[in-house]
């Protein structure tokens, strides 16, 4: 947060990699990057690689910077609602940022732009980030590949970085005057590595979790302990949880021996899990359907 803080100040564009696992904040500290840039009227546009990340963006960020409720404690981010000056952002004592005072936007200045977007919505939205009235949009390659004029665009995130090109990352940049720049990745990737690959970038490491996160516990079982795993996903599921499975392939391979997610899809509904609800995701489904999927995967 402080090199945040500090390159936001210097008067110079920010060029940072923020690294972190997943669940580890880095959504918290690119909605303190919005709050503090979007303030004083500009603007700023997150640029994820999938509609599916696309739209959580959207409705965690509509939550926490538009005051749209009141945040759970467990969350990384809190929104005051007092009469402090809106925007402003402070740390909490463990850490955590802080917005106080009013919501620093409204949930009409923030906007989610991806390819499944109608095209009406699409040309309102564009026609409100040219006259300024946006403050916020989120989106996948659309706010690239589409012709949109931002009024005052200061602060640009790209989220899994990797998965975009260094001239994606670029076109984005250049809808603003040289705007500050955050990407954040939950890649580990060694430091001098990093320095090497991202040499003109400046790197922060987010490597705690906020408090109150559960550590992740990961187990290795043969293949004939299987049912305690399958005993696991019943027992969580009783409790109101999830769970999800991932397959290397979407169909047998005569080269490998691997288990497919459609056939195994197919084996877990009907012998293993007939009471439960499965669904099926892989990249072989429309875009609709995989949206379609994660719906009914909340």
């Amino acid at each position: 947060m402080d090199d945040l803080r500090t390159d936001l100040a210097s008067g110079r564009p920010m060029n940072r990699l923020l690294q972190g696992d997943v669940g580890a904040g880095k959504t918290a500290v690119a909605a303190m990057g919005v709050a503090m840039s979007t303030r004083e009227g500009a603007q700023a546009a997150i640029m994820a690689p999938t509609s599916i990340l696309a739209e959580q963006h959207y409705q965690g960020l509509t939550r926490l910077l538009a005051g749209e409720y009141t945040p759970p404690t467990d969350l990384p981010m809190d929104l005051g609602t007092d009469t402090s000056p809106a925007g402003e952002v402070e740390m909490t004592s463990n850490g955590i940022p802080h917005p106080v005072g009013e919501p620093p936007l409204r949930p009409e200045q923030i906007r989610l732009l991806i390819g499944s977007t109608p095209e009406s919505e699409k040309a309102e939205i564009r026609a409100g980030l040219e006259r300024g009235d946006i403050k916020l949009v989120i989106g996948t390659h659309a706010l690239i590949e589409a012709p949109i004029n931002f009024a005052d665009l200061q602060f640009v995130v790209i989220d899994e970085q990797h998965r975009f090109g260094v001239q994606q990352r670029a076109m984005l940049r250049e809808k603003g005057n040289n705007p500050h720049l955050l990407v954040m990745t939950a890649t580990p990737i060694p430091r001098s590595l990093a320095l090497t690959v991202y040499g003109d970038l400046d790197l922060s490491v987010l490597d705690e979790m906020p408090p109150g996160r559960q550590p992740v516990g990961t187990h290795v079982l043969f293949p004939l302990e299987r049912e305690r795993a399958y005993r696991l996903v019943r027992r969580e599921v009783e409790l109101g949880r999830q769970a999800f499975m991932i397959y290397p392939l979407v169909e047998e391979s005569e080269k490998s021996e691997a288990k497919a997610a459609v056939e195994e899809h197919e084996r877990l509904q009907a012998q293993v899990f007939p009471s439960m609800s499965l669904g099926l995701l892989h990249g072989r489904l429309r875009p609709d359907e995989k949206d379609q999927v994660m719906q009914r995967f909340p």
